[in-house]
């Protein structure tokens, strides 16, 4: 999710098409075949298909990867790649699904976010990057990025960028009103009601019911409600996570301190300029965003940990981010693999995607003193990537999506909206969401338990 594209950020919200599974899951993983190229290949191979003229076609919307194959092609002139965005998150992985289940018609490398490699890898759709010694790139990136491309000893994707959440909020707004910054989510809670109830359209935020940051809060809280073993699936989202989310963000929803504004839009972006939307609990990618589209709230805003549960501890989740892969359907996976490291991996790359505003996933970068040292006017001269890199660390660890985690971000309005909008508790839409998205699942062929 780069920082610089509010498009690519709406696609956690743009989800309503959904993806549907190619039949079964004995049908999706048969039809998911067709490549000739192999799945293993020494250094000295890889290096040997670069410089054999070759074509290679790449899946994307991220405005970065055009430059990157552009400078790839410049590095191996042999080489062709051919960059199509053929839609953005939900609409690229229906045209994905619908080559899987032909046998045909995938591309060579895709962009796919962290909660959709399972639905793709699970089906045996994305190749597996350890037979080309890739696995070796596990400590270049951060631990969450990479537990969410890989299984086991697989490695389906690459890490490119990463979202680690953070607490942007208007400094000026909490003078206002002689609220210091929360650092407890008891705090937060209180300071919301401080400032709604001395103006009514002031809020402490935004949510109409969005599925990313709802599993993002519940991650946050230490919940696990998906647990994935193969294609045994157990969903519990009123685990103890779920539930200390619930019990704070449910005093919010009920005292109508939430303003009812979908995210992305124009009024939404009117929030954040002036003031009236006080805070945002994000990813790391969000400051091109406020840059670009919030302009007059420029030296205002400013960059904090995440509140806490307990005070005193350092929690936080992942929310948004791509990855880089290769499908198994690939005839040119060496140069497909190679690509896909180059982005994500190789300076020359990964520079190109921080000038476009995406935030690293790789270790290095995140503790580069050059990039720690930033200090944005937007945000007042504060070393916000201080901040942020910190929260790369302190993502809580071994999260799962679901393997239909797409379809399931797709129904979760049909349970959020009236919750949100009549102010009544999420405990029920959580419920009601974690038996359709059970429901689904058993229909696709997993063997799907609820608690």
């Amino acid at each position: 999710m780069s920082r610089s594209l509010p498009r690519s950020a709406k696609r956690a919200i743009a989800l309503g098409l959904g993806v549907v599974l190619a039949g079964s899951l004995a049908a999706c993983s048969s039809g998911s075949g067709g490549g000739s190229s192999p799945d293993t290949a020494s250094a000295d191979e890889l290096a040997a298909a670069l410089k054999e003229k070759s074509t290679i076609t790449v899946w994307a919307w991220a405005p970065a990867v055009e430059p990157i194959a552009e400078a790839f092609e410049a590095k191996y002139p042999d080489i062709t790649v051919d960059v199509q965005n053929v839609g953005t998150g939900a609409d690229q992985y229906t045209k994905l699904q619908n080559a899987i289940k032909a046998g045909k018609g995938a591309p060579d490398v895709a962009q796919v976010e962290y909660f959709a490699i399972p639905q793709f890898s699970l089906s045996d759709s994305l190749a597996d990057l350890s037979g080309f010694g890739y696995d070796d790139l596990e400590d270049d990136f951060t631990a969450s990025t990479w537990n969410s491309v890989t299984d086991g000893d697989a490695v389906y994707a690459l890490p490119q960028d990463s979202g680690p959440m953070a607490m942007f909020y208007r400094q000026d707004v909490f003078d206002k009103y002689g609220i210091a910054v929360p650092t407890t989510w008891d705090e937060y809670v209180a300071a919301a009601e401080t400032m709604h109830s001395a103006d009514p359209n002031q809020f402490i935020t935004s949510d109409t019911g969005d599925a990313g940051f709802t599993t993002s809060m519940i991650w946050q809280a230490g919940g696990q409600p998906y647990k994935v073993d193969g294609e045994t699936v157990s969903i519990d989202l009123q685990d103890e996570g779920a539930k200390k989310w619930t019990s704070t963000w449910n005093t919010l929803v009920e005292n109508g301190s939430l303003a009812q504004t979908p995210g992305w839009t124009d009024e939404w972006f009117r929030g954040l300029s002036d003031g009236s939307i006080a805070t945002l609990l994000t990813g790391a990618w969000m400051p091109g965003n406020l840059e670009a589209q919030a302009a007059e709230g420029s030296g205002q805003w400013r960059v904090a940990p995440m509140p806490q549960y307990t005070e005193g501890d350092t929690a936080t989740a992942e929310n948004g981010g791509s990855s880089i892969a290769v499908m198994e359907q690939s005839s040119n996976k060496l140069v497909a693999a190679e690509f896909t490291k180059f982005a994500t991996a190789e300076e020359e790359g990964k520079q190109i995607s921080f000038d476009a505003g995406g935030f690293p996933s790789t270790t290095s970068d995140l503790n580069d003193p050059a990039f720690l040292a930033e200090a944005p006017e937007y945000f007042g001269g504060q070393k916000i990537n201080e901040v942020l890199s910190q929260a790369a660390a302190d993502v809580v660890p071994d999260w799962q999506y679901l393997p239909f985690q797409v379809y399931a971000n797709s129904i979760y309005s049909d349970s959020a909206s009236s919750a949100y909008s009549n102010g009544t508790s999420l405990d029920p839409v959580l419920e009601a969401w974690g038996k359709a998205s059970a429901d689904y699942g058993t229909q696709q062929g997993f063997d799907v338990t609820t608690k």
